[in-house]
């Protein structure tokens, strides 16, 4: 009776390595689909294909596509609803899972990875990750990465584009006196809406006033702070962009409570387009990424890495644009 034919077997046959072959039957990232089907074919004329190590392995494919994210918040949420109206045609599940997190807000992504990887998916979409140092057993893309561009696959938003125009719309309307209200300072795209805002300033000649600038990060209560010591200021703005919607709901809630109208006291311009930014009493003016495009996309490049394609590009940059509604008007 002959031997049984080993993982090695197959791997000298097919001219690869034994890791590749692993990963060939597993169906695992970082394969080219050529060289699969040379593993599975020698395979198959070998017998090893019988073999308990291999169906086993090949068993390990679960269809299931994670979504890791920090917290479940409008701009994760919208993201999740882009991820699950591109997998509707496709055998995938969607699993959303929010781990446990430090203080700092940091690590998260590399416990929730332990976890899942290798057993309960087969491909991850992590979004805002604070770290990009990560690996794991399952190819990885990144939703607006805190660091920005690195080693891993990353999709985002053209934040600097967005936050120019808002605030060059603004100054187009008149106002000269115009806030900030900031996100995360470690948030790659909170970096570079504050650096478009103070890009269209310098290009209107408008000299940048720190006075005139609040770190809210992304926080309710912190917003709603910052905007009340920016709005009770002697010579407060007669705008504000904000860097996210939700902190722009909460300028507007701050300047109801302080008696100033909205937008003919003060005009208030947000960023994403969350559902809840056309269902208060005022329409926000904001500028729209495209949240749900960005989960699509992701997923589009997420699944051709998991069926060992080689994408054009493996950093898309996705535009933004300018929406005018109600919360925003020439000052008085």
């Amino acid at each position: 009776m002959s031997m049984r034919p080993t993982i090695t077997d197959v791997a000298k046959a097919a001219g690869v390595s034994p890791a590749t072959v692993s990963k060939a039957v597993n169906g695992r990232y970082g394969v080219a689909a050529d060289t699969v089907e040379r593993v599975l074919r020698v395979v198959a004329e070998l017998g090893y294909e019988s073999s308990l190590v291999a169906s086993s392995m090949r068993s390990r494919r679960t269809g299931v596509i994670g979504v890791l994210v920090a917290d479940f918040e409008p701009f994760s949420a919208e993201i999740m609803k882009g991820v699950g109206r591109a997998l509707r045609d496709t055998h995938y599940d969607l699993l959303a899972y929010s781990g446990s997190r430090q203080p700092n807000g940091e690590g998260w992504e590399r416990r929730s990875l332990s976890r899942l990887s290798g057993t309960l998916i087969d491909g991850v979409i992590m979004v805002t990750p604070t770290v990009l140092g990560v690996t794991a057993e399952v190819p990885i893309v990144a939703v607006d990465p805190h660091t920005g561009r690195a080693d891993l696959p990353t999709v985002e938003s053209d934040s600097f584009t967005g936050a120019r125009e808002a605030t060059r719309y603004l100054i187009e309307l008149g106002h000269r006196r115009i806030g900030f209200i900031a996100g995360r300072p470690d948030l790659r795209s909170s970096i570079l809406r504050d650096a478009g805002y103070r890009r269209a300033l310098s290009d209107a000649g408008i000299a940048y006033d720190p006075a005139l600038v609040r770190v809210g990060m992304y926080h309710p209560e912190t917003v709603r702070e910052q905007a009340r010591l920016l709005l009770e200021s002697a010579d407060r703005p007669t705008a504000v962009f904000a860097a996210n919607d939700l902190s722009a709901l909460a300028v507007i809630e701050v300047a109801a409570r302080l008696g100033i109208a909205v937008p003919r006291d003060l005009s208030v311009v947000g960023f994403d387009d969350i559902p809840d930014a056309t269902q208060g009493s005022l329409a926000l003016t904001t500028v729209r990424q495209p949240m749900q495009a960005l989960g699509a996309t992701a997923t589009g490049l997420l699944v051709a890495l998991m069926n060992g394609e080689t994408p054009e590009s493996t950093h898309i940059g996705l535009a933004t644009r300018l929406i005018v509604r109600e919360t925003t008007a020439p000052p008085r």
